[in-house]
């Protein structure tokens, strides 16, 4: 077996990939658990504080308990927004320990909160680093692992956010007979933690290095992250890729990239609009309304939970041999049905007890079919469809605009409840499920063993009816 310059053989490279690719896949926890928690804690919540009084002013309660809810979107937005720029400015690895800090910061003070007002600076602390991890804890991940095994790694990150709300739904079940809604929120610090300490012995991004101009301490990372033949051409790839790399905002216009700017908006508009963070956030609150008591309510998201991490590695399975669109296609059909029928159980109150296991269910299915679909494969085509010169931006704003649709509909299920009720806002959201599914069969292209390459030419090709003299990207990637 041989071994690299630095002493390590083939299989200790590969474990030591794996550790540093599973420790990053921690902000996709932060991300998930942030998620998970409130919905558990805002039960409790509202028993502490008097939600109808906010700096002063007179708000509707169900208005409050939204903005509570919403903070940790509102700092995810900012972070978002300032995550890339922070990370070329920075640098991957300092990125992730400032946002485990954060997190860390905005969980104490959730914890600790003697007011509303307290607690939704907290919400929102929180949510900047959970805007910083979205960015780049993928983007850390991808840079580090070796071509080969990129995809699997990379997908660990959602895996984790899966994982992170069951977790957190698990969370909010140990405290839940007590109503102890501070401890909920505040083992948010644990997680952030662990990732804080275990990142503080892992390498820089070994492309934000050669940035730098430190070829030396490139190498030195790629030489324990990959094979000795293979450092050298990663190098070569690395600097051709910089010297290409100048993408703005207002290259994202360009005619033949603008296509894929619109897929990618709407699909980061339809993953929230379809109502799946109104399950996350407030799906023990859903389950009370049919019946559950408390502590019941919060039992059955852990299924919920449970079901949205087994249907995520399903979809890690699947997405390479079956494609793309055959999921996204699949799952978004199987959310439109769930959903009208999560409004029928609400339209019949008569049925009790029948209406909390139909609601149960449908949710369960509804979680199932976004995990296999919306969820994962979003994430994934954002980083397929966009040419190497202006991936990072293009992910940024889709990003951004990604959480800015979770806002909105966070902020504003509980006014569409008091307005349209339970059944008629959960039928809106499956006709968004319905207007989705349309939407991604006319648009979504399909990247299922295609290389960035080729599905860059695709779109120069398309867009001026031959294929240019414009030359195409080079992808270290491939």
């Amino acid at each position: 077996m041989t071994a690299t310059p630095t002493g390590e053989t083939a299989d200790e490279r590969n474990s030591f990939v794996y550790v540093v690719a599973a420790l990053a896949a921690l902000n996709g926890l932060l991300f998930g658990f942030d998620t998970g928690v409130i919905s558990g804690a805002m039960l409790y919540v509202r028993e502490t504080f008097e939600l109808a009084t906010v700096l002063g002013y007179s708000l509707n309660p169900s208005y409050v308990e939204g903005i509570i809810v919403s903070g940790a979107m509102i700092g995810a937005i900012i972070g978002a927004a300032l995550g890339g720029r922070l990370a070329d400015r920075l640098g991957r690895r300092r990125l992730i320990l400032i946002g485990a800090v954060v997190f860390f910061v905005g969980s104490l003070i959730m914890a600790i909160a003697p007011t509303v007002e307290v607690l939704i600076v907290g919400r929102i602390v929180d949510g900047i680093g959970v805007g910083f991890a979205s960015v780049v804890g993928p983007l850390y991940i991808s840079e580090i692992s070796p071509p080969k095994i990129r995809g699997s790694l990379v997908s660990l990150n959602q895996l984790t956010i899966t994982s992170g709300i069951l977790i957190a739904y698990l969370v909010n079940y140990a405290f839940s007979s007590g109503g102890e809604w501070r401890w909920m929120l505040g083992l948010g610090m644990i997680p952030a933690a662990v990732l804080f300490v275990g990142m503080v012995f892992m390498p820089e991004s070994p492309r934000w290095l050669y940035e730098q101009g430190r070829e030396s301490d490139a190498r030195a990372v790629l030489s324990r992250t990959r094979t000795e033949s293979r450092v050298d051409e990663e190098l070569r790839e690395i600097k051709t890729t910089i010297k290409t790399e100048s993408g703005t905002l207002r290259d994202l216009l360009e005619p033949w990239v603008r296509p894929m700017l619109v897929v990618g908006v709407g699909l980061a508009v339809f993953q929230q609009v379809t109502g799946i963070n109104t399950v996350m956030y407030y799906a023990p609150t859903i389950l009370e309304s049919t019946g559950f008591e408390d502590t019941a309510s919060i039992l059955a998201t852990v299924g919920i939970g449970a079901v949205n991490v087994a249907m995520t590695v399903v979809a890690v399975l699947l997405i390479d041999r079956t494609g793309r669109r055959p999921l996204l296609l699949t799952g978004l059909a199987g959310m439109t049905g769930m959903l009208a029928i999560l409004g029928a159980a609400f339209y019949l109150p008569g049925l009790s007890g029948i209406v909390g296991w139909l609601a149960t269910g449908s949710l369960m299915l509804y979680v199932g079919f976004f995990a296999i679909g919306l969820g994962p494969v979003f994430w994934l085509m954002i980083s397929e469809i966009y040419p190497m010169e202006v991936r990072g931006t293009a992910m940024g704003v889709v990003t951004v605009i990604n959480w800015a649709g979770n806002l909105i509909v966070s902020l504003t299920f509980l006014r569409l409840v008091d307005v349209f009720g339970q059944s008629g806002t959960f039928w809106l959201y499956g006709a968004l499920s319905l207007l989705a599914l349309v939407f991604c069969y006319q648009l979504v292209p399909e990247t299922k063993g295609r290389s960035l390459e080729e599905i860059e030419a695709d779109l120069r090709e398309t867009a001026f009816g031959r294929e240019t003299d414009q030359p195409s990207v080079a992808d270290a990637d491939d």
